[in-house]
């Protein structure tokens, strides 16, 4: 039996991430996922236009390719949110712009179902519904297979990264464009670029069982990610 996604994370094997729009044809979908073998489809709530609907549509298009789908979710404060976004289908969730431990806290009381969270049981669209599981057998096969990325945006969040990475967190992110805001607005910061700031980060939890993604538009730019340690690479392709 292939290995399931959140356990290729812990076990720090490079996982490819694709980023989509929710509208995307079919047929263009086919098109991407076949430049290489994807292990998640990205899709954004943050800064992109949504609707529940759409949402539901997309995950289950990914789904007939196989592929998990993560949506970045619409505010850092919508943690409490997050197992209704996932109750529309989504594979796994990204929190945007964490610095907090609190909002790491109740985004996994959202994520997991009890007893390792609190999440609400309901949902006829949530994914892995199909394989006829009862309520305990669901509730643990998600606890199991489902990944939470908390998006690494600030000087703040590089420094605290290791107490942000708690258990049950899967992988943490770089939105390197706001990072570089607060590395400008930040006097006496020790790291001066996205590169360094990646580099620490990495060092800061290499012993827990966290990816760290960053994005890799192009070849020269993977090798970059690899040779930083990084081994979730996530590539952007419009539609």
């Amino acid at each position: 039996m292939a290995k399931r996604l959140k356990q290729r994370i812990h076990e720090g094997e490079t996982i490819e991430v694709v980023g989509v729009a929710t509208d995307i044809e079919r047929g263009r979908l086919e098109e991407i996922l076949a430049i290489r073998e994807f292990d998640l489809i990205a899709i954004d709530s943050q800064h992109s236009a949504h609707n529940e609907e759409r949402i539901v549509s997309f995950c289950e298009l990914a789904r007939e390719f196989e592929v998990p789908t993560r949506i970045r979710i619409k505010h850092t404060r919508h943690a409490y949110l997050v197992g209704t976004y996932l109750d529309l289908g989504p594979g796994g969730v990204m929190i945007p712009e964490v610095e907090e431990e609190s909002t790491v806290d109740e985004a996994l009381a959202a994520f997991y179902y009890p007893q390792q969270g609190r999440r609400s049981w309901g949902g006829l669209t949530r994914d892995g519904l199909d394989q006829s599981l009862d309520r305990l057998a669901y509730a643990e096969w998600w606890n199991n297979h489902g990944t939470l990325t908390l998006q690494i945006e600030s000087v703040r969040a590089v420094l605290d990264a290791r107490k942000l990475a708690k258990p049950g967190v899967d992988m943490l992110s770089f939105g390197a464009n706001d990072l570089l805001f607060s590395i400008e607005a930040s006097r006496g910061y020790p790291f001066k670029t996205v590169d360094e700031c990646v580099k620490h980060v990495i060092s800061e939890v290499s012993d827990l069982p966290v990816g760290v993604g960053v994005r890799a538009e192009n070849g020269e730019e993977r090798d970059q990610a690899r040779e930083l340690g990084a081994t979730i690479l996530i590539e952007r392709i419009e539609c």
